[in-house]
């Protein structure tokens, strides 16, 4: 009886993750204003590589653990409901604030980037000058302008939650194996494998859209058994060590390569993708493995409920506060202090404001007070 899967609580630790990716997204975008490798939408006009370090450890773990703690709240959503209806949950959820957000706010940074010589409303219709290529699949709706941007997340999510709706009958529900000492860690094979072999989408936050979707099945199975759960609590100092290591090794071999390393398919460049792949899964495993060795309270709940609407939002706030920063003379420190201040500010504030009006609230996600 012992060893039967069990089904897990609730669990507040995956709300403070939540937050923390979705908030420190607003520190690690404006950090890419500075950054003298990335292309940013805004860029100051002296920069500095010191960002790379922050953005190399940041990218490394935080999108995959969005899409991994996506996984586990699928599995809940799944148990309460039909797979039809959890398929229509998501399209409601989720698709409304997308297209909402597609059609009022996301073309704002490329008009910026673009270098605002026309009007907004004269860049708008070469922004939705689109067309359907499948093979980009999920995003499968591109243009020479258009762009879902940071929502990418979102579409993503969309399309695996969909997947999952018709695949999840026939998921094992017993994974005892991996409850082994050690055994936790043995998943990272396929998320390497993906990394090395595919390569790495600098449009994604630098990791393969098909990694994501093993992250968030992982999430989906690892709910379904809470041997998986205490199989990470144990296993968390391990695979924090080995994750240290392995990213110790992997980063400078990033910086020092020739050419792209995110795409060449040349022994080197792939056994670095490789061990990128196994570092993100072992910090995953530690990161939950050590927050749940503790209670964690659950007064969380109002950052909580803001993540989804500070996630659409965020990124076009951050780039237009960035847009008028950038002129000052100023530091680069005091510049970036501003735009996240500014960018924190009206981000909540017009949070504040959606989620007092019914029908704009359903438009951005935002959910009534209350509601889990």
């Amino acid at each position: 009886m012992d060893d039967a899967p069990q089904v897990s609580t609730r669990r507040p630790e995956l709300d403070l993750l939540r937050i923390i990716v979705v908030f420190g997204l607003i520190f690690f975008h404006a950090a890419l204003v500075f950054d003298s490798e990335d292309d940013f939408y805004v860029k100051n006009a002296d920069t500095t590589g010191v960002t790379m370090i922050f953005a190399g450890f940041m990218v490394i773990w935080a999108m995959p653990m969005l899409f991994l703690i996506s996984g586990l709240a699928a599995w809940h959503s799944l148990n309460r409901r039909s797979a039809a209806g959890f398929a229509a949950d998501r399209l409601l959820r989720l698709g409304l604030p997308l297209v909402v957000a597609l059609v009022t706010i996301i073309p704002i940074p490329q008009w910026i980037r673009a270098g605002t010589t026309e009007s907004y409303w004269a860049f708008l219709p070469k922004f939705f000058d689109v067309y359907l290529d499948i093979r980009e699949f999920p995003l499968v709706v591109r243009g020479e302008h258009f762009e879902a941007g940071h929502l990418y997340f979102v579409v993503m999510l969309i399309a695996w939650s969909l997947i999952l709706a018709l695949i999840a009958r026939w998921i094992p529900a017993d994974h005892g194996f991996f409850a082994r000492r050690g055994m936790i860690l043995l998943p990272f094979l396929p998320i390497s494998a993906i990394c090395a072999f595919l390569g790495l989408e600098e449009e994604f936050a630098a990791w393969n859209r098909w990694a994501y979707l093993v992250f968030f099945l992982y999430g989906y199975i690892m709910a379904s058994d809470d041997r998986l759960r205490a199989a990470m609590r144990r296993d968390a100092p391990l695979a924090a060590g080995i994750g240290a290591v392995i990213f110790a090794v992997g980063m400078p071999g990033f910086m020092a390569l020739d050419g792209n390393p995110m795409l060449d398919l040349e022994p080197l460049p792939i056994a670095v993708r490789a061990l990128y792949g196994a570092a993100a899964w072992f910090f995953c495993v530690a990161i939950l493995g050590f927050l749940d060795r503790r209670a964690w309270s659950e007064r969380n709940g109002y950052l909580a409920a803001a993540a989804l609407f500070v996630y659409v939002v965020h990124q076009p706030v951050v780039v237009v506060t960035a847009y008028y920063v950038v002129r000052w003379q100023a530091p680069i420190l005091v510049k970036y202090a501003a735009i996240v201040t500014v960018s924190f500010a009206v981000t909540l504030a017009a949070y504040e404001i959606v989620k007092r009006i019914p029908y704009v609230r359903a438009l951005f996600g935002v959910r009534q007070a209350g509601r889990a």
